[in-house]
């Protein structure tokens, strides 16, 4: 949880998309309730966890819980900014059979402390919903933003990897599975709507049916890494190295065809736009 310089924090974060000074290392999100005085934003670290995100209620005064979630008691309705997207979502507290568990490899993981076990503090679970991107932006910045949020991730993941012990724990796992679903899930949407879009423009189409049969022909290898990487976390016996082999080679494929994804679609979606 970010405790100090709150303002700053939230002002480079919505300049940044996402990015602040200090936090490189770290997810982080912005969560609004609404409280008693209206609207409260915090800036808060989280953990991915499928198609939610996780955060732990700890607060520098361990007899008081932090602000943000005597708002979420009273109503769970809240916005999350996560990098450059905004959601509505509705959060939820988790029981305390299940937050026991979760926080368990939330401390395993580095991102509370044993402390925080020991209170046993709530945790609190903000499910992903579709998300929107400031107004204005063009379509082609609109893919480079989403393809850095996968960058990011995989960059943290693979620090993760590297520092931790000889064996994944259950957090790293998770946050392996979450974002190999994600690039799953925005491939398959390019496949199935973007490249059909384009594919349908009569003046680029001769020139950019190259691009997308190419395109295409790397969201199979780039599943095919998927998949093995996502083979190697579930077996038992994996190994960091194990992990770390997978990362890599999946970082490599992927910023390749990212790379061009951009060089080639990125103008001619910003012209679409314009």
């Amino acid at each position: 949880m970010v405790h100090a310089d709150d303002d700053r924090v939230i002002e480079e974060f919505r300049g940044g998309h996402g990015r602040v000074r200090g936090y490189e290392r770290t997810r982080l999100l912005l969560l609004t309730t609404r409280g008693p005085d209206g609207p409260r934003t915090t800036p808060l670290t989280y953990l991915p966890d499928g198609d939610r995100v996780l955060v732990v209620a700890s607060s520098p005064a361990a007899s008081t819980p932090p602000a943000w979630l005597d708002d979420v008691l009273a109503d769970p309705a809240v916005t999350v900014e996560d990098g450059p997207f905004t959601f509505e979502t509705r959060a939820q507290v988790l029981e305390d059979d299940v937050r026991d568990g979760v926080l368990a490899r939330v401390v395993e993981a580095g991102a509370a402390g044993s402390e925080d076990e020991a209170r046993a503090v709530p945790v609190v679970a903000l499910p992903r919903a579709r998300g929107a991107l400031p107004p204005g932006v063009p379509w082609g910045q609109a893919l480079v933003l989403l393809h850095d949020t996968f960058r990011r991730e995989l960059a943290l993941i693979r620090d993760e990897v590297a520092r931790g012990g000889p064996a994944p724990g259950a957090q790293l796992r998770a946050s392996c599975l979450t974002v190999c679903a994600g690039l799953h899930q925005h491939h398959h949407g390019e496949d199935v709507g973007m490249f059909p879009m384009l594919a349908q423009d009569a003046a680029r189409a001769p020139r950019l049916g190259p691009v997308l049969d190419r395109l295409r022909a790397e969201h199979a290898v780039i599943a095919a890494l998927l998949d093995e990487l996502q083979a190697v976390v579930r077996a038992d016996g994996s190994g960091g190295d194990d992990v770390l082999r997978e990362v890599d080679r999946l970082v490599e494929e992927l910023e390749r065809h990212l790379a061009y994804e951009e060089e080639q679609l990125v103008p001619v979606l910003d012209a679409a736009r314009a």
